[in-house]
Formats: C-alpha cells, structure tokens, sequence
C-alpha cells in the first residue's frame, strides 16, 4: 500500500512540474510575439512617416516648379521657328561672319561694334532714367559724351579705358520688368531668337528711340531712310557681332538634349536676372 501511495505521489509531482513548464511556454511566446509586434508597429509607423515627408516634400518642388514654369502656349510654332533660327545661323550667319572675320581686322570690327553701343545711348540712357536709376544714367551720359569726343565719334571705348566708367545696359522690357510687368508667354521671333510678349513690347518701344531703327514719322532723326535700310544694318550688326563670337553659339548648344526649351530656359532666366540688377 505504501508502495501505490509512493508511485502515486512521485507520478504526482512529475506530472505537476510538466504542467507548469507547459503553462511557462506560451507566457514567453506571447511577450516575444508582443515583442515583435511592436517592432513591427514601430517599423510600420516609421515608414509610413517617411513617406508621408517624402511625398509631401515631392508635392512641395512639384508645386514649386509649376509655379515657376514658363507660359508657354505658342510652342508648336516656338520649335518651328527654333529650328529656322539654329539652321540660319548655322549655315548662313556663321559662314558669312567667318568670311568677315578673315578679311576684316579684329580691331575693325571692335570698332564697329563700339559704335554701334555709343549710337544707342538713347535707349540706356532713357530706361535707366525711367527705373530711377540716376547715377547709372548719369554715367551712360558722361560715356557717350567722352567716347564721341575723345573716342572718335564712338569708335573707341576710353570712358571705359581711361575714366573705368561703366557700361549699364538697360532696355524698355527690362525697365517693364523692373515695375512688375510679367513677360507673358515666350515667343520665338524669326532671326531676333527667343523673347517674351513683355519684351516684344519693349523692343516696339525701343525702336522708337534707337537711331538705327526707321520709324516714319521720326525720320529726320533717324540713320535708315527706310525700312530696307534699317533691316540691313541690322543684319550688318548682327555679322559683325557674331564675327566676335564665332563658335559661341554652337559651344551653348552642345549641352541642350533639347535645343528650343533649353534655349527658352536660357533666355527667360538670363532676362529675369537683367531685371533684378
């Protein structure tokens, strides 16, 4: 009898440890579980915050660039005329400004060039007058004074040479600019190259003032007799110029992946910056 109690008490007890390291088990599992839960909640959590920032930040250059885009609703016909321009100076302009350059003097055509600057000191001179930009007007005054006079009627540069007067280029699109005007939406104008309706205005604007540039009812003070005339000199102008650049255009090209939205990029922050000086 003794002997059952015993084997009784013994199976007893061996059956009483098992239970209770069977009721240990699942108490561990379930705080590495809740572990691991938390983790993932945590690692859940912490990616979904950052996407929410990335997106948020995406949506934020997004609007950004939109509004800072450019109008652009003409640029169907903007390529076409892109295409026009870079073909006209790559096989007309340039291999007639190369001929020039071979027969004509570097310092000629400098001299040119500076006369051509001195002569249209009216449109500086009056835009920088418009923008309040007084000791800049007064400046270009005392440059066209000197450089007719001393310079030879323009051909030399001494108020810049000798005086270390500067130069201060500004237009009527710019002065527009300059009193919030937008530019409106881009065009591409046939030789003249990208510009904007804002500009389109100044240079309508201009043309009144510059002296190189016929205008009907103000002929006695202009240069050109007629409008052929005035396209010539234009065109003299513009090979001139290119003759002192050559190979500038093709090096600014050579970058673009797609010439006319780069060439409009260009421009449209190049004028921006004008306007902010």
């Amino acid at each position: 009898m003794k002997s059952i109690l015993f084997l009784l008490s013994i199976t007893l007890f061996i059956f009483s440890g098992c239970t209770t390291k069977i009721v240990q088990i699942p108490t561990n599992t379930e705080k590495i579980l809740e572990q691991e839960i938390s983790v993932q909640k945590t690692t859940s959590e912490a990616i979904e915050d950052n996407t929410t920032t990335e997106t948020e930040d995406f949506e934020d250059e997004f609007t950004n660039d939109e509004s800072d885009s450019i109008m652009d609703p003409l640029s169907g016909y903007n390529r076409i005329m892109t295409s026009f321009n870079d073909k006209a100076l790559i096989y007309v302009v340039e291999p007639i400004s190369e001929g020039y350059a071979s027969i004509t003097p570097e310092p000629i055509r400098k001299s040119v060039s500076n006369f051509v600057h001195n002569i249209q000191f009216p449109i500086r001179f009056a835009n920088n007058l418009l923008q309040g930009k007084f000791q800049n007007s007064s400046d270009e005054l005392e440059r066209f004074i000197i450089n007719t006079i001393a310079g030879v009627g323009g051909l030399f540069d001494p108020a810049k040479t000798y005086k270390n007067i500067p130069a201060h280029n500004e237009d009527f699109g710019q002065t527009l600019g300059h009193y919030g005007v937008g530019a409106g939406f881009h065009v591409v104008l046939p030789f003249l190259g990208p510009s904007n309706v804002r500009d389109i205005v100044g240079l309508t604007a201009d043309a009144y003032t510059s002296p190189l540039q016929y205008q009907k009812n103000l002929k006695k003070y202009k240069i050109p007799d007629d409008y052929p005339q005035s396209i010539a000199i234009y065109a003299a102008q513009m090979i001139n110029k290119n003759s002192l650049h050559l190979g500038a255009y093709e090096s600014l090209k050579k970058d673009a992946i797609d010439l006319y939205p780069f060439l409009r990029d260009v421009y449209e922050q190049k004028r921006s910056s004008d306007i902010k000086e």
